[in-house]
């Protein structure tokens, strides 16, 4: 028995929704919440420069390490229990965070955020998918948790801007508490999920620890090239790690009786152009947050708070994109339609920046190159995040959802890696071609930021080229018709008509 029938007229769907994106939007601001009040986070409690990367690194790996096997458990135990577990679980962690009283005590903290948030994160897209089944409703829902995923890291910029200013850095981890709570209580209160959509099939105990190894194996092997380089032993080692456990995964996966990840949900094409699209514009956009953060601090002179505030147009675009355009086009046109212009409008936004200098103006140039950033990612997230479950069985709904969410962790590692290693070889190679002019320390200075700008600018233009990847991707391999356009073909996962009977949203 299909279970559209008894969610579709539930009228507590919407309110579910209010607290659904209330936890995404702790998780989402939580990655980036911390990275302004590090700084004094590492004073207070007397964090060497070796290991203050860890205050991000472990919540960023248990994050991602977990997010297959966190999904897997909200099929299993039901969705809205697992959800609402991963809370109360958050905002403990949180709490401990914000009392540390040493290094240990904060990176056991971070981790234990990262792990709770993989628990949660998968429950709450899953919960979407199966309670909004209806196109026109699906993609108004679509629209605002879209938004939120899109525009959440700006959002963290700014509280933690905030916070860290005129409170304590403490209270950025305080702040997840009532997010949580409230959360926790509407969720228990409002969500209705029938016990039909659960899958109760064994849980695959090497898939499990293959996948969350090879995760954090490839998670920790990126972070790493950030600050060791990427030809360290280390490094290369972690990557030849995370390459044969995860090898090995997809190996057990194909022939296990019950798999934690079903290789039709990583190989329908739809599915599959969601995924690597996604991704791929995650490593740009990861890499924008580092970059314009430190430009408008170091270079502009900016304070925490009024640095969160400059990303504001970046957040008006996202939810302009995701809840005006997107949710507008998506029962009217098919979604490669709307997340291959959204990522090439997205890029244009990032070609502006390739333009920036020591001198730019905010309003003629890092303003408007925002509003096209946050105008295209919104437009293209929306989409996105409802075809990451796109004829899936509601019993691996759970899973699916992990996936995006895995692609997404993964491509903020990528992203962060990757451009910020590029920007450093730019900017020493800048400095070693004109060093011989700066004979004061003025002159010392004015170098120093022309060649991190310069940094900057040439990373921002490996940005433009991976959004542009990422748009063709997504046209290429995304062929799903406007929602309700037509019959829907065979699914080329392996699952036949059932998936398409089950959750009947998006035809091929």
């Amino acid at each position: 028995m299909s279970e559209t029938p008894s969610l579709a007229p539930d009228p507590s769907r919407w309110k579910a929704l209010v607290f659904i994106a209330l936890a995404q939007l702790m998780v989402v601001l939580d990655a980036t919440i911390v990275n302004i009040a590090l700084p004094s986070a590492q004073q207070d409690l007397g964090i060497s420069d070796g290991n203050r990367q860890w205050v991000i690194t472990a919540y960023a790996l248990a994050f991602g390490g977990l997010l297959l096997f966190g999904g897997r458990v909200a099929d299993l135990w039901g969705r809205k229990r697992t959800f609402i577990v991963g809370l109360l679980g958050f905002a403990a962690a949180s709490a401990l965070g914000g009392a540390a009283t040493g290094e240990a005590m904060l990176l056991g903290s971070r981790a234990l955020q990262g792990a709770f948030g993989a628990l949660l994160a998968p429950a709450a897209l899953s919960l979407l998918a199966v309670m909004f089944t209806e196109a026109r409703e699906r993609a108004k829902a679509f629209g605002i948790y879209g938004a939120i995923a899109g525009g959440g890291g700006a959002v963290g910029l700014i509280l933690g801007g905030f916070l860290t200013e005129y409170l304590d850095w403490r209270w950025t981890f305080y702040v997840n508490i009532p997010f949580a709570v409230v959360a926790a209580v509407g969720a228990y209160l409002v969500v209705r999920e029938p016990a039909e959509g659960r899958n109760p099939s064994p849980l695959d105990v090497p898939g499990v620890v293959l996948s969350t190894l090879g995760l954090v194996a490839l998670v920790y092997g990126f972070t790493r090239a950030e600050s060791a380089g990427w030809t360290d032993d280390w490094t290369l080692a972690m990557f030849a790690i995370s390459v044969a456990l995860l090898a090995g995964f997809v190996l057990v996966e194909a022939f296990v009786k019950h798999p934690l990840l079903p290789l039709r949900v990583m190989t329908e094409r739809n599915r599959g152009g969601v995924y690597l699209s996604l991704g791929l514009a995650v490593i740009a956009m990861f890499g924008l947050f580092l970059f314009l953060t430190y430009y408008l601090q170091i270079v502009k002179g900016y304070s925490p708070v009024k640095t969160g505030f400059a990303f504001l147009p970046m957040i008006i675009g996202m939810i302009t994109g995701s809840t005006q355009i997107g949710t507008r086009l998506m029962t009217r046109v098919p979604p490669r339609l709307l997340m291959g212009p959204g990522f090439l409008t997205a890029a244009i936004g990032m070609l502006l920046l390739t333009q920036l200098e020591t001198d730019s103006s905010y309003a003629g140039l890092i303003l408007p190159a925002q509003l096209l950033l946050g105008l295209g990612m919104g437009t293209a997230f929306m989409p996105a995040m409802s075809l990451a479950t796109h004829g899936v069985q509601p019993r691996d709904a759970g899973v699916a959802s992990a996936m995006v969410n895995t692609s997404q962790q993964v491509g903020g590692a990528i992203g962060t890696a990757l451009l910020n290693t590029i920007a450093a070889s730019a900017t020493t190679a800048y400095v070693a071609a004109h060093a011989a002019g700066a004979t004061s320390p003025q002159a010392q200075r004015v170098l120093e930021l022309r060649a991190m700008v310069e940094g900057y600018t040439t990373a921002i233009w490996w940005a433009v080229g991976i959004l542009a990847v990422a748009a063709a991707l997504a046209v290429t391999l995304i062929t799903t018709g406007r929602p309700g356009s037509a019959a829907p073909q065979a699914s080329s996962d392996g699952a036949g008509d059932e998936d398409q009977v089950q959750v009947p949203v998006l035809a091929h």
